[in-house]
């Protein structure tokens, strides 16, 4: 009897699959008998199981539902790191979520306005953000044509985070384009059980100030809750005119109802900055004037220098999101998404002496005289739609724990460029578009991943994750050049692993995971071959964890075909410049510790040690196709390092002193000298103290508490550079017919000594 129930049930799982997705099984046969298997396996334990509700086995809360299929399990044999909404709340002045994350293992953050407000970027083992995976609930958040992540559309988002955890490697299959090389996964804040409110504001350097206010209803009638959050967050910027405004909201509804949670969210922010991502070239200003931003910069008929005032980023970002999560008992449990992010901006810029046809607007005569150039203002537009649907299923018993996941996500967006004004409009109307882009793309996703322990030693993992991308595009680049891309992927990405605990203290793991990622719409520009990229990723750890003493420890060896490297050039809007390298390689060993010396006082330090290269690197010098062999990967430091010493002489204070290291890095792929940046040491003062009032059980206060926070930024005044730019171009002597190399390099300074402190009144 047990055996015939097993044969219907996996006939009429690969009848309803086959409906489903006819087109994936027929293009990928050869795995069938994967997934034909693990249906196998889970409707084994589902027929041994039993149908009682299981007290040994822990049950996840309802919002940890929400993001179960993308993130992984304490032991797991995947290398990652947790962060909890108290540890970002002590940081959290007003900063952008990656300087917050920037004493993590192998992270090394940077920003264009220098002092952590306005565009910043991570990058993590040396990987650069568009191969970073973000995901908001389970939905992704990269934009879906540049693949990076824009974390200045949610300006103090960290103030609705609960919890997020960092992935390093592949990591386990997520939503949206792959991981290639990290994931973030972000769980934005539980349904709080209790009415509270929250007025936080805080100031420092620059005329950097933040103001938020939070709500929540607490359970209404036990079932209902809607909190909300507005934050402003303004800044002058380290780098001069490099202004920030950035207005933020969240907004949450929440019906709880035993094994079910429905969330109605919507978020979303709007930022003005003024530019600061050209850096600086000149090596005088950079040693005598570090701030200068060239952003801006023209001459009037007299000749004088002067800036504009409007060469600002303008972006509105709303994201809607519909989550049901619903436990069907203690083995199974569901979790269905449904997202809507609508964006709409554009960049502004003054550019002097513009030649008409870059415009498409015809020569005109005046005063007998043919004019074809103009000053102008021109405004580049992005217009875009972003749908998503998740489902995900889990079951869960002492052995098992499976997901089965789909995600399907269709983008839709406009690329126009406009004339606002111009000293010679020549033939050009109100609101014409100089040029015109549209770009499409689907993105379909399937995968089943299972935890399986063997016995009280060994566990195994299994991961396996198809995904079909659909991109196109038509019309004009923003220089007028046709822009045609029809391109189709077919992904498969297996991931394979196995945990051993030596005792209750001590755990070794093995993994490895295939990725494949797709060129952005800036790789189709540059270059019309751009091929996709490849990863095979191997991990190797162990964790020991006591009271006192924790050691995580990892040995990672990435093999690269045909990765998408930094070149080190930017485009003209400050967008980096990728190429296919061949075959390259990073390995590394990450080490992150905490020692409790004491009650009060305990130490965090992480490093990791890596070797980054590509392969074999063929240049262009002077004339010449020169292979160089063997290069340093750029932006990939050998060496990077944090550690955080914590004093806590009660609950209610604590200081923390952060330390962050970074070695020396090359911002091109050639090891010239030319494109080295300098190792810098930087150190932070973080404080926090808290006035409790509910200790006194015969009154009610007004306030709960009061937390005051202080932050002093890089205290030691290192003047020091964590990012920039290297680009060479051939400069040919006509007399002598002379081919030269022209290398030149640009610098983004960051911040010298800085301060921001807060106070957050608690209601």
């Amino acid at each position: 009897m047990k055996s015939t129930f097993i044969e219907l049930k996996i006939k009429s799982y690969s009848y309803s699959k086959s409906r489903f997705n006819f087109v994936l099984l027929n293009r990928l046969n050869g795995i069938k008998n994967l997934f034909a298997f693990l249906a196998l396996l889970v409707l084994s334990n589902l027929v041994n199981a039993q149908e009682k509700q299981q007290d040994s086995t822990k049950i996840e809360t309802l919002d940890e539902v929400l993001v179960k299929a993308v993130r992984v399990e304490a032991t797991s044999p995947i290398t990652h790191s947790n962060v909890t909404k108290d540890q970002l709340q002590k940081r959290n002045l007003g900063q952008d979520i990656p300087v917050l994350l920037n004493y993590l293992p192998s992270v090394v953050t940077t920003t264009d306005a220098g002092a952590g407000v306005g565009y910043t970027g991570i990058r993590i083992r040396g990987i650069n953000a568009q191969s970073t995976n973000i995901t908001i609930n389970g939905i992704p958040y990269n934009d879906a044509e540049s693949l990076g992540t824009f974390w200045v559309n949610l300006g103090d988002f960290a103030s609705s985070v609960e919890s997020l955890q960092l992935q390093r490697g592949v990591g386990t299959s997520t939503n949206g384009s792959g991981a290639f090389g990290a994931s973030i996964n972000i769980l934005t804040e539980a349904v709080s059980n209790e009415a509270n409110a929250e007025i936080s504001n805080s100031f420092g350097s620059y005329n950097t100030r933040k103001h938020t206010v939070k709500f929540s209803t607490g359970k209404l009638n036990d079932h209902f809750e809607i909190a909300g959050r507005l934050s402003q967050i303004k800044s002058d910027g380290y780098i001069d005119r490099a202004t920030s405004d950035l207005k933020s909201y969240f907004l949450q509804a929440a019906y709880v109802d035993g094994n079910t949670l429905i969330k109605a969210l919507t978020f979303g922010g709007k930022e003005i900055t003024y530019q600061s991502w050209y850096g600086l070239e000149d090596l005088d200003l950079l040693e005598n004037n570090r701030t200068f931003n060239v952003a801006g910069i023209y001459t009037d008929d007299e000749g004088n220098t002067l800036f504009y005032d409007n060469e600002v980023d303008n972006y509105n970002q709303d994201h809607y999101q519909l989550h049901w999560n619903q436990r069907m008992n203690s083995n199974w449990s569901a979790n269905l998404g449904l997202n809507y992010t609508y964006g709409r901006g554009y960049f502004e810029q003054y550019k002097e002496d513009e030649d008409f046809a870059d415009y498409n607007l015809e020569e005109i005569t005046i005063g007998g005289e043919t004019v074809n150039t103009t000053d102008l203002i021109r405004r580049r537009w992005l217009d875009n739609d972003f749908y998503v649907i998740n489902t995900n299923v889990n079951y869960k018993n002492e052995n098992l724990n499976l997901t089965f996941g789909t995600s399907y996500s269709s983008y839709d967006g406009d690329h126009f460029g406009e004339i606002i004004w111009a000293k010679y409009a020549s033939d050009s109307e109100i609101r014409d578009h100089y040029y015109d882009s549209n770009g499409k793309k689907k993105d379909f996703s399937s995968f089943v991943k299972a935890t399986y322990r063997l016995n009280d030693k060994f566990s195994l993992y299994g991961d396996l994750q198809l995904r079909l991308v659909d991109y196109k595009t038509n019309g004009l680049t923003s220089d007028r050049i046709p822009f045609n891309v029809n391109e189709h992927y077919n992904f498969f990405n297996p991931k394979v692993g196995i945990t051993y605990r030596l005792n209750a203290i001590n755990h070794l793991y093995f993994s490895y995971a295939r990725a494949n990622r797709e060129p952005n719409r800036d790789d189709f520009e540059n270059n019309a071959t751009v091929k996709p990229e490849q990863l095979n990723d191997f991990e190797l750890g162990w964790r020991h964890d006591t009271k006192n003493f924790r050691i995580y420890t990892n040995l990672y060896y990435m093999h690269y075909n045909e990765q998408l490297v930094l070149t080190g050039n930017i485009d003209n809007v400050g967008n980096p410049i990728r190429t296919n390298s061949g075959e390259s390689y990073r390995f590394g060993l990450e080490v992150e510790a905490e020692i409790k010396l004491s009650d009060n006082f305990s130490i965090q330090p992480n490093f990791t040690i890596s070797s980054n290269k590509n392969k074999e690197t063929v240049a262009s010098i002077d004339g010449d196709l020169v292979n160089l062999g063997k290069t340093n990967i750029s932006f990939s430091p050998q060496f990077v390092g944090a550690n955080t010493l914590i004093f806590q002489p009660n609950k209610n204070l604590q200081v923390s002193f952060l330390s962050k290291y970074v070695g020396e890095q090359y911002m091109g792929n050639t090891n010239a000298e030319a494109s080295k940046l300098d190792s810098y040491f930087v150190n932070d003062l973080n404080v926090t103290y808290q006035l409790s009032f509910l200790d006194n059980e015969k009154s009610q206060p007004f306030f709960k508490s009061i937390v005051f926070s202080g932050l002093i930024n890089n205290m030691f005044n290192e003047k020091y550079i964590s990012n920039g730019y290297y680009y060479t171009y051939d400069d040919t002597w006509s007399d002598q017919n002379q081919v030269t190399t022209i290398e030149g390099a640009g610098y983004y300074p960051q911040a010298t000594t800085n301060f921001l402190i807060g106070v957050t009144l608690k209601f």
